[in-house]
């Protein structure tokens, strides 16, 4: 097997170069993704005169639902045909084709189709679903690939190509919905469109260059000949306890997402109705703080990296990290607990915008301490043969979140904010203990993958995603 390393492919802050094709690549998807996700919700309800589709709140809301959904469980699809059939790099291209062609087919003018508008919407989605679901686990999982085994630069390169990620979001929003206001909704999806078409551009032709053989051939069929057996071969039992921490990290990253994602929900309507947003004569737009975390994670990640690396063999492990995180949330809706108790029970009182500020800086921090953490620890400890299954697998983690979460923001109506912020910081915090008394436990099940475990010896059997 070639084996594409950092020295071949040179570096660049300490990296190898081809970590910085994958940021680029992931960033413009992004930028593609977020500037259609902005727009989706406003398209949908706005009326046919206005070039929408004229549908109720309740209804668009309901398919932005699905769409978010289906969005983070077709990776498990996409990731068990690239670690079966057609390799990462393929499948990134394939999904980057489908999701430009999606971005496109919703840009295309009702008056082409005009007794088929919904149905040519339909199409235009589900090519982004699939598309996403090609796409979105294989190019994390080639970023674990750059680093060999034991490598201490991994964390800090997710955290790296998790700026980017979050670059292309903050783009995505101004971008995209400037040129709808000024042009019309189709426009802004062509925005998203050519977004999609640079990212394609990028992988395509700089990915030999820079990444070498990386994710050109199926990971069963690396992990055949690694084990010079068959790919149907069992599961060690190394491989079973580190896929039993996956499993078991996955069910706190539910926990942190389900408090994390009321950023969009329950926090926005707090935002809007009960906060003080005047800077002087100028009312600060309720999305502008939406573009806070992708902010704060610009300009934190770096800083967060810098000390990973810094760390070297004294850097927490990945159990102690996640700890951080759900410590983080709950520190972040202290702040939102600050603002309710300066209400005092009159819902007439605006609160100052600070607390929203406070909680997003550190909900940001919690982030960076646990979803780039996550990705890195997947590309550790999944078999080869099940990289990007495995990947999508943990995005479908993220799926169940993001349904808990609408479901508890649902209830602020009976139990009020203070109640809902004050139980999730709870929760996070208790999780967060349960996580670290369990944490050598969990360091044992990794066997040595992040170089914690007592065997110092590493089989053909033990190896996983870090061989090319």
């Amino acid at each position: 097997m070639s084996k594409a390393t950092p020295s071949a492919q040179g570096t660049l802050w300490g990296h190898p170069k081809g970590l910085f094709l994958l940021f680029s690549t992931e960033l413009w998807e992004r930028f593609s993704y977020y500037g259609m996700r902005a727009l989706l919700v406003l398209y949908l309800t706005a009326q046919t005169t206005a070039g929408g589709l004229g549908w109720t709140q309740a209804d668009a809301l309901k398919l932005y639902g699905i769409y978010t959904g289906l969005v983070y469980i077709t990776p498990l699809i996409g990731g068990w045909l690239a670690d079966t059939f057609l390799g990462q790099r393929r499948a990134i291209i394939l999904g980057a084709i489908m999701m430009a062609a999606g971005q496109f087919t919703l840009a295309l003018p009702h008056a082409m189709f005009p007794d088929m508008v919904n149905q040519v919407f339909y199409i235009g989605l589900g090519l982004l679903i699939a598309g996403n679901g090609m796409f979105k686990p294989n190019i994390s999982t080639m970023v674990g690939d750059l680093y060999e085994q034991g490598d201490h630069r991994r964390d800090g390169a997710f955290t790296i190509f998790y700026m980017g990620i979050n670059l292309g979001a903050l783009l995505a929003g101004f971008v995209a919905g400037a040129v709808a206001t000024e042009w019309g909704w189709q426009a802004g999806f062509v925005a998203a469109g050519i977004g999609m078409l640079f990212s394609l551009v990028i992988q395509t032709f700089f990915a030999q260059r820079y990444l070498g053989d990386i994710g050109k051939v199926p990971a069963a069929k690396r992990s055949a000949a690694l084990r010079s057996t068959t790919q149907k071969a069992p599961l060690t039992k190394q491989e079973v306890d580190r896929i039993k921490v996956i499993l078991v990290m996955g069910l706190f990253t539910i926990i942190f997402w389900a408090g994390f994602e009321q950023a969009g929900g329950l926090m926005n309507l707090y935002t809007e109705n009960y906060t003080d947003r005047m800077i002087g004569s100028f009312e600060v737009p309720t999305a502008w703080f939406q573009s806070l975390n992708p902010f704060f994670i610009i300009t934190l990640a770096p800083v967060v990296a810098a000390i990973w690396v810094k760390l070297g063999q004294r850097e927490p492990s990945s159990p102690v990290k996640f700890a951080m995180g759900l410590g983080f949330l709950a520190l972040g809706f202290l702040f939102m607990i600050g603002a309710v108790l300066e209400q005092g029970g009159d819902t007439s009182v605006k609160t100052s915008m600070f607390w929203l500020v406070g909680a997003f800086l550190f909900h940001t921090l919690g982030e960076l301490c646990l979803s780039p953490i996550g990705l890195s620890m997947v590309t550790k400890l999944a078999p080869l043969r099940l990289a990007s299954l495995m990947m999508g697998a943990w995005f479908g983690f993220v799926a169940l979140a993001n349904y808990a979460a609408g479901m508890i923001g649902s209830f602020v109506g009976e139990a009020g904010p203070m109640a809902i912020f004050g139980g999730i910081a709870i929760t996070a915090i208790i999780c967060a203990a349960i996580l670290l008394a369990f944490a050598n436990k969990l360091i044992y099940w990794m066997h040595g993958a992040e170089g914690h475990a007592e065997e110092p010896q590493h089989t053909a059997d033990d190896v996983v995603v870090t061989s090319h």
